[in-house]
C-alpha cells in the first residue's frame, strides 16, 4: 500500500515521523449535538429582519484517543447555520489524523487545514478543525496533569467574568435587570446586555434603567451586533458616554475596520469587536487598522487554540485588552494566560453539555485545578447527539 493510501501515515508519506511518533492518535469520535434553547434568543439581527431568533446551538465534539491511553476533548460550535457543514467537513479529512504524533499539535493543524484547502482557511473549514485542535491541546494538558492555562503559562487563578445571556431583546426590561441582579448576586462581576434596536430611543431607556438597577459601581457593557449603521453608531455611542459603560460591542458590521477606527477614535467608551471573525488575518485587519480597543476572538471560530496563540500574541504586542467570546470553558484558560487583565463571557446555555460546573466567586470565574480544560461529557450531551462517527488505526473504518 501506498503511503497515501495508508490513513496511519502522516499526509505526504512520512514514514518516519509516524514511526518517531511519542504517542500516536489511535482513535477518534465526532459527534453533532444539537443544544435546545429553554427560550428563542433575540438580538438586534431578529429585530432588523436579518435573522429569525436561534433556538438551538450546533455543537461539534471530537474526542481522541492515543496509543498510550492518553484522551482529550474539544469541540466547535454554529448558532443557526452551519453546524451540518461543519461535521461534514471532518467527516472528510479526520482519517488524516490517524497515527499522527498527538504532541505535534501545530504540524497536525496545518496538515488538517491543507487538507480541506479548497475550500478555503477560514469559515467552516477551520471551525471544524477547531475542535480538533482544542482536543489536542486538551489531551497534551492532561498529559501533564495540568490545567490548560497552567499549560500555557497562567498570569492569574481567576478572570474577571460578565454576563451577556440575560440581557437579550427579547425579554422585557423587569427580566433584564432581575437576571442582572441575579447574576451578581451569583457572583458575576459585570452586566452586558444586547442593543441595536431600530428605535434607539429604548436602548437608551434599557441601559439608563440597567445602570439605575445595578449601580454606577458594576461594570456595564452593551452589545448592538453589528446592527448600526456608522451615523447611528456615533450618534448612540455619544449619548451612551452618560452611562460609564466598560465597552460598546460590534457598533458596526465586523468588516468594517475603516468605521470602527472612525469611532474608536472619537469615543471616550472603550469599542470592542472580533467574535465574528473567522481567521487570524480578519483580526489582523482590525489591528492594523487601530478599529478596536478590545479584541473579542473566538477559538473555535478562527480555527482553535493554536490560531488564538498566535492572535493573542500580536493583540498584546499592540497593546489591546483580550474579551473573548461565548465558549468559556475554552476562553477560561485562554484569558487567565494571557499577559494583562481580562474578561470572560459567562453562558450558562453549554452547562447541560458537561458533568462539571465553572465557579464564578467575587465577580471572577475561577480557573479549575481539573486537567486539561476540566471537562466531560455529559450524558445528556449523549441524548442529544444527532449524529457521529468513530475512526480506529487499527481498523482505518468508519463505524
Amino acid at each position: 500500500m501506498s503511503t497515501q493510501q495508508n490513513p496511519r501515515l502522516p499526509f505526504g508519506g512520512d514514514h518516519e515521523a509516524a514511526v518517531g511518533a511519542v504517542d500516536p492518535i489511535e482513535w477518534i469520535r465526532v459527534s453533532s449535538v444539537a443544544l435546545p434553547l429553554a427560550t428563542p434568543i433575540s438580538d438586534a439581527k431578529v429585530f432588523t429582519g436579518r435573522q429569525r431568533p436561534m433556538t438551538e446551538v450546533a455543537m461539534l465534539f471530537v474526542e481522541l484517543r492515543t496509543r498510550d491511553g492518553a484522551e482529550g476533548i474539544g469541540f466547535s460550535y454554529s448558532k443557526r447555520a452551519g453546524g451540518p457543514a461543519q461535521y461534514a467537513h471532518l467527516k472528510e479529512i479526520a482519517h488524516e489524523l490517524l497515527g499522527e504524533d498527538s504532541s505535534d499539535i501545530g504540524r497536525v493543524y496545518d496538515k488538517l487545514l491543507w487538507a480541506g484547502a479548497s475550500v478555503g482557511r477560514a469559515g467552516v473549514a477551520t471551525q471544524a478543525i477547531a475542535a480538533i485542535d482544542i482536543a489536542l491541546w486538551d489531551l497534551k494538558a492532561k498529559r501533564a496533569a495540568l490545567p490548560l492555562a497552567k499549560l500555557l503559562g497562567a498570569y492569574r487563578n481567576s478572570v474577571r467574568t460578565y454576563n451577556t445571556s440575560g440581557g437579550f431583546l427579547h425579554s422585557s426590561l423587569e427580566e433584564v435587570t432581575a437576571n442582572a441582579t441575579q447574576s451578581l448576586e451569583n457572583g458575576i462581576g459585570g452586566i452586558k446586555i444586547k442593543v441595536g434596536h431600530p428605535d434607539s430611543a429604548r436602548d437608551l431607556a434599557r441601559v439608563a434603567a440597567v445602570r439605575e438597577a445595578i449601580g454606577a459601581d458594576v461594570p456595564l457593557m452593551v452589545d448592538a451586533n453589528q446592527q448600526w449603521d456608522r451615523a447611528t453608531a456615533m450618534r448612540v455611542g455619544r449619548a451612551l458616554e452618560d452611562f460609564d459603560l466598560t465597552w460598546i460591542e460590534e457598533p458596526l458590521d465586523a468588516y468594517d475596520a475603516a468605521g470602527h477606527a472612525r469611532l474608536t477614535a472619537a469615543l471616550v467608551t472603550p469599542v470592542a469587536s472580533g467574535e465574528m471573525l473567522t481567521s487570524v488575518a480578519e483580526h489582523c485587519t482590525l489591528i492594523d487598522a487601530d478599529a478596536v480597543d478590545i479584541l473579542q476572538p473566538d477559538a473555535p471560530r478562527i480555527g482553535g487554540i493554536t490560531p488564538f496563540l498566535r492572535l493573542a500574541t500580536l493583540a498584546h504586542h499592540h497593546g489591546l485588552a483580550l474579551a473573548p467570546h461565548f465558549a468559556m470553558q475554552i476562553h477560561l484558560h485562554l484569558a487567565a494566560a494571557y499577559p494583562t487583565e481580562t474578561w470572560a463571557e459567562h453562558f450558562e446555555w453549554l452547562d447541560p453539555l458537561f458533568t462539571q460546573r465553572l465557579e464564578t466567586r467575587d465577580g471572577r470565574m475561577l480557573v479549575p485545578n481539573r486537567p486539561g480544560l476540566g471537562i466531560e461529557l455529559s450524558e445528556q450531551a449523549r441524548r442529544w447527539t444527532v449524529d457521529s462517527f468513530e475512526l480506529d488505526a487499527v481498523t482505518s473504518t468508519a463505524a
